[in-house]
């Protein structure tokens, strides 16, 4: 057996870690292209079940299994996944998530000694980091940009990653790929305040119509698909992380369990009113398979994601 198809990501920068899990999920695609793409939670992974996805199929394909907070998963779980790590099957990519810490660091230690490919995501908190950021991403959309520039762009959107992604790129296609301090002020002067979270959140609110509706509008003004796919795929996993939170855990205490801010906390309880397990994880499956659509395995990104607007919105009322 080989270690090859195993991948460990350690870091909490979401943005960095979506991208991470995409570029596993577009090479197996690259491999074979109708794999299969599973992605499960402590919330959605039970004993045993890890023993049938990684089990040989009888109609063949490849399979990619993505672990998510695997810092949260229960000392059984992690002796089944370390388990599988030391004899990892050759026709599976096996992604195993952790937010870093001490805190289910015997998984890490077990995928370590396994060989796994390790790809850190920590979070990119100096000023310095920020500018580098801005840069290599204004390159990987195909332009340049100077520093100062870079810094002129920072105090214009802030130092959210996903929000200076979504700039980067609608900055490269306005001015043609050269970002200098006089495009930054006049091109984002006009920025469209719709996000890829505005229609995460009425998605996971299942408003369908309301979230269609922002979709187009943010697809009118530029948004960039894949940010309004990771915006989808922040927005399930923060419904499988508040549910599968310990349940005597309230207020700051939960907020700091989970990572999260107490005022995103409360709004993501709000919106686990409808949802269960089974629907959560149904959702996770939907926003896997849109990533690889909306990142050149589909023809158009835009039905991509309304198709999956709409799965995850018949997926709340899963029972």
């Amino acid at each position: 057996m080989s270690s090859e198809r195993l991948t460990l990501i350690v870091g909490d920068e979401e943005l960095l870690v979506d991208r991470a899990v995409a570029d596993v999920v577009t090479a197996a695609r690259a491999r074979e292209s109708d794999v299969e793409v599973h992605e499960l939670t402590p919330a959605t992974l039970s004993r045993g079940s890890l023993a049938e996805l990684t089990s040989p199929s009888l109609f063949g394909g490849g399979r990619v299994v993505v672990l998510r907070s695997a810092q949260d998963f229960g000392k059984d779980l992690i002796a089944e996944i370390g388990a599988y790590a030391a004899n990892p099957a050759d026709d599976i990519d096996f992604v195993v998530v952790h937010a870093g810490g001490v805190k289910g660091k015997a998984l890490v230690d077990a995928l370590t000694k396994a060989g796994a490919r390790k790809v850190t995501c920590q979070k990119i908190t100096r000023p310095g980091e920020r500018v580098a950021f801005v840069r290599a991403e204004v390159r990987r959309a195909g332009g340049s940009i100077g520093e100062d520039a870079a810094r002129n762009l920072l105090d214009a959107v802030g130092n959210d990653l996903r929000e200076l992604a979504s700039a980067c790129s609608q900055l490269v296609a306005d001015t043609g790929g050269k970002v200098g301090d006089a495009a930054v002020a006049r091109y984002h002067r006009g920025r469209a305040e719709v996000s890829g979270f505005n229609v995460a959140d009425r998605a996971m609110e299942g408003k369908l119509a309301d979230a269609l509706e922002q979709l187009r509008w943010a697809l009118a003004t530029g948004v960039a698909p894949v940010l309004i796919t990771s915006a989808l795929a922040q927005g399930v996993r923060s419904l499988a992380k508040v549910g599968g939170a310990p349940r005597g855990l309230r207020g700051a205490g939960l907020a700091k369990e989970l990572g999260m801010p107490p005022w995103k906390v409360d709004r993501v309880r709000q919106q686990l009113r409808g949802w269960t397990p089974d629907g959560v994880a149904q959702a996770l499956q939907v926003v896997a398979e849109t990533d690889a659509q909306v990142k050149g395995a589909g023809a158009d990104p835009a039905y991509a994601l309304e198709k999956a607007i709409n799965q995850i919105v018949v997926a709340r009322g899963t029972r």
